[in-house]
């Protein structure tokens, strides 16, 4: 609905509540003159009621437009959301409940532009009045932020912001690179700090478009451009705007061309509270362009500063070697060894004395018990008595002899005891001694032993084992 509707629907319900009042205090008029004793009190629900009823009776007011900005948000458990619309002057209580919440695309949070649709009426129970809200969408910004956002997301995921790949920025830069606009505050800014801090610094200027149609692609070129030259670190941005002004530097080409460069890159875009994609991308980020270069570049007088504190240090540092060493030279001076040369070969010749006295002494003593079991050798029993060690191992190998030869005889004696002990058991157990007392065995053909005569038939061959020798046998009949 166009903005001079909105304001005739505003209009028309102020004159709706305005009649309201004018009846209202008629009412009370009436009540203070003749008739006080008619008085007739409302409750404040019945109040209440009749207010509601006077907005809800406005078909104006049944399907509003508005465009505000989200504060004090509040996103209850069932799913409806409780919140305040605000602009610069005014602000109005807000509910959207669950059934058209869902319908939205994204998550309202506080600070957020939105344009809403719905329904204004009073809320009887405390008696203020709101706007129902039916239908929420982002205003233009709100989507950049979207954008920024979902964008923002998805490089970091991808490793973009890392700080692994960021580079260094060189202390002493030779040659900076800087890509702005060639006018406008921020090119001045930069090149005039520069030139107060560094002058002996060289810097290349790359013109680029920073904002509106063609801005992203005139960046990257840009960057693009300035890997040809042989520069130490670029600076890269503009000076402070809207959003919109700065959406060249949310642009996903212009992020990965920065995190493409070689060269190391200082992000100073906008002011020190604006954030871009390019902030997050770049190796350094800067709040302003002049912090950029004051990132870029040292302050010379400090440096002249610190030369001067380093080249003190470096005279003193001198200065006390030079001491230290003179007084090393006056000690060797005066050392007793230089002013008496042969005083060090008398303590090195009463040393080697002593070493040789020591070493004498050692042989000695060696030579001394060598010599004593030599002769201890000498006087042994053995040598003087070399066969007495040979007669007496004779002697306990005959006595060993002895030994083993009664041992082996008992053993034999032993073992043939048990052998004849076995043959008499043998024996009384083998059949040929019942065969012995008149018995024979019977078998057939195959060997088998036969019992019972039933075993046997007519014409059958039998073999018959006597005790001495056998026969065999044709049966002609079996009883």
């Amino acid at each position: 609905m166009p903005w001079q509707k909105l304001e005739r629907d505003l209009v028309n319900k102020t004159k709706s509540f305005l009649l309201f009042e004018k009846l209202m205090f008629g009412i009370i008029n009436k009540c203070n003159g003749d008739y006080m004793n008619d008085i007739k009190y409302y409750s404040i629900t019945a109040l209440n009621r009749a207010i509601k009823n006077m907005f809800d009776s406005k078909p104006e007011l049944n399907r509003v437009y508005l465009k505000g900005e989200i504060s004090n948000f509040k996103h209850h458990s069932r799913g409806h959301l409780y919140f305040t619309l605000k602009d610069e002057n005014s602000r109005l209580a807000a509910v959207m409940f669950a059934s058209a919440a869902k319908n939205i695309n994204f998550e309202p949070e506080d600070g957020m532009k939105v344009l809403v649709c719905g329904r204004v009426t009073v809320y009887e129970a405390t008696g203020g009045y709101q706007i129902y809200v039916e239908q929420m969408d982002l205003d233009g910004i709100g989507n950049l932020y979207l954008e920024y956002e979902k964008l923002k997301k998805m490089l970091e995921q991808q490793g973009l912001f890392d700080i692994s790949h960021k580079k260094s920025i060189p202390k002493f830069p030779k040659k900076i690179g800087i890509i702005t606009a060639p006018t406008g505050a921020a090119i001045r800014d930069i090149l005039s700090t520069i030139k107060r801090r560094y002058p002996i610094c060289e810097t290349i200027l790359f013109p680029a478009l920073v904002q509106g149609v063609g801005a992203k692609e005139s960046i990257v070129a840009q960057i693009e451009r300035a890997q040809d030259f042989d520069l130490d670190v670029i600076i890269c941005g503009r000076g402070g705007g809207s959003i919109e002004d700065l959406w060249a530097f949310n642009e996903e080409i212009v992020a990965r061309a920065i995190y493409n460069s070689k060269i190391p890159i200082i992000s100073a875009v906008g002011h020190e509270i604006d954030f871009t994609i390019a902030d997050f991308v770049a190796d350094l980020r800067a709040p302003t362009p002049t912090g950029a270069a004051e990132m870029a570049v040292p302050n010379l007088v400090d440096l002249r500063t610190l030369i001067d504190q380093y080249r003190i240090r470096l005279n003193e540092n001198i200065k006390n070697i030079i001491l230290y060493n003179q007084k090393r030279i006056d000690n060797l001076k005066n050392s007793y060894v230089l002013k008496n040369p042969m005083a060090l070969y008398e303590v090195k010749e009463q040393k080697l004395d002593s070493f040789i006295e020591r070493l004498n002494n050692r042989i000695s003593g060696l030579i001394s018990d060598y010599s004593l079991r030599l002769n201890h050798i000498k006087e042994s029993y053995i040598l003087r008595n070399p066969l007495a060690s040979y007669e007496v191992k004779k002697e306990r190998v005959i006595n060993l002899k002895k030994t083993l030869k009664t041992l082996i005889t008992n053993k034999l004696a032993n073992v043939s005891h048990q052998y004849d002990m076995i043959i008499n058991k043998l024996d009384l157990l083998s059949p040929l001694n019942i065969l012995n007392k008149g018995y024979s065995l019977v078998t057939d053909e195959k060997g088998k032993i036969i019992k019972k005569a039933k075993e046997l038939q007519k014409d059958d061959i039998i073999s018959i084992r006597m005790y001495e020798g056998s026969v065999k046998a044709i049966v002609k009949e079996s009883e």
